[in-house]
């Protein structure tokens, strides 16, 4: 049986890595996993929102499935989870850091009923509120608080180097959820270690923010040094797996939650569909997994990926799909993804290789309507001549049939993720 390690970041896109390009150097660790292991090339969350998404990873169906279609929702004691599933099987499962899976209310410690059947525990329900960059407190399984010196990475770092190199009898499944590179909120900045932001302060700007208005000249450099920062616990913690000769026997996942726009899309750094929010960086390695992933792949296909991975079966509930067969070419099936959305917008959106494609229901309060019965056409981006999404082309009366094509396949996937079928109106003039 293998080990199982998620390694989890928030808020991170996918072009902070060196293998999508980012000249920088901050991924020298992720790049070289990613090259040995698999590489998922195209990853997407499925909810650009905090608690959806890692809702989506515990259980393997999507927010409107499993009830966290939006933050502050707890989620459900009763429903299925990986850390049930790999206990199940023998597993001794942990979950190190950020929860964000209960009240937003209580910042600190979780009840044992919310941690999802996770048996060893040492994290925070909100990490930004009971931590700062140099600040951490975590909370163990009889919530008694655990203060943490120096960089906040690091300590969680370290707590699950300590895990990993516990003897034992049976494989582990750790969670591993870091706050970085999420921004710290209650002064609404980048913390990077100290020395760290001056290192980028004239580094490589991405296209997409480039081109708009947002708060990423006072922000990226900061990002950076957390961006950096985490790969250097990501190293230190791959050579803690060799130390202890576990690394070949020790499935590692790396992904993100969702990515950040720096407020160039709206108000906030997430919350919308396009692709600064919604892609991540994500790789499988260890165990022998190698190759590379080409097809889009969503937050919803990871569980059972990990399943698989680790030899176990997927539950029939779950609603993603292995991504094992992509590596060797086996599958023919769809290429692309759904991303449901909330908060900012009640919405739906296809991903395919070409297209963007997104529908609002604007009669909708995005806070208190999961879904709607009727949507209308919002944007349509073209990926191959517009891969910044600065033109919406949903009202260009040449693209009527491809709006047409995509709309069909997007009410096919809103309808297999287990919803109503909807109606969809063309774009209003």
């Amino acid at each position: 049986m293998k080990n199982v390690l998620v390694f989890f970041t928030d808020q991170q896109r996918w072009d902070t890595t060196g293998v999508h390009g980012n000249p920088l150097g901050l991924t020298p660790n992720f790049d070289r996993l990613a090259t040995r292991g698999v590489h998922v090339a195209n990853s997407f969350t499925c909810q650009p929102v905090c608690a959806p998404a890692r809702a989506t990873l515990q259980t393997g169906l999507y927010p409107n499935t499993n009830g966290v279609f939006r933050n502050g929702i707890p989620l459900d004691r009763e429903v299925p989870t990986l850390a049930r599933q790999f206990a199940e099987a023998g597993y001794e499962t942990g979950y190190i850091g950020k929860w964000h899976l209960y009240r937003d209310e209580c910042p600190g410690p979780v009840p044992a009923e919310h941690r999802a059947g996770y048996q060893y525990w040492l994290a925070a329900n909100l990490l930004e509120f009971t931590s700062d960059a140099y600040e951490t407190t975590l909370y163990d399984k009889e919530n008694q608080p655990h203060t943490y010196d120096g960089y906040r990475a690091d300590a969680i770092g370290s707590a699950a180097i300590d895990f990993v190199s516990r003897d034992r009898d049976n494989p582990f499944f750790l969670f591993l959820s870091f706050l970085e590179p999420h921004h710290q909120n209650s002064r609404d900045d980048y913390p990077a270690p100290e020395g760290y932001r001056e290192r980028y302060e004239d580094g490589w700007v991405p296209a997409d923010l480039a081109a708009l208005e947002g708060n990423w000249p006072e922000h990226l450099a900061g990002y950076y040094g957390m961006v950096r920062r985490l790969d250097e616990v990501l190293g230190r913690l791959v050579d803690a797996l060799a130390a202890r000769g576990i690394l070949d026997d020790t499935i590692i996942l790396f992904t993100s939650d969702h990515g950040c726009h720096f407020k160039t899309r709206n108000r906030e750094y997430k919350r919308s569909c396009h692709d600064a929010s919604i892609r991540v960086p994500t790789l499988l390695a260890g165990a022998g997994l190698h190759g590379r992933v080409e097809q889009l792949v969503s937050h919803i296909d990871l569980p059972p990926t990990l399943l698989a991975a680790a030899g176990l079966p997927t539950p029939s509930h779950m609603q993603g799909r292995s991504i094992l067969p992509f590596v060797d070419g086996s599958t023919t099936e769809p290429d692309d993804v759904l991303v449901q959305i909330s908060e900012s917008e009640t919405g739906r959106a296809l991903r395919t290789r070409r297209w963007k494609y997104g529908v609002t229901a604007p009669d909708a309060n995005p806070w208190d309507s999961p879904s709607a019965d009727a949507y209308v056409e919002t944007y349509l981006y073209d990926l191959e001549s517009d891969p910044n999404e600065l033109t919406n082309l949903v009202q260009e009366p040449i693209l009527a049939d491809v709006r047409q094509q995509l709309r069909a396949r997007l009410l096919e996937r809103i309808v297999e993720a287990g919803e109503v079928k909807p109606v969809i109106a063309a774009a209003r003039a």
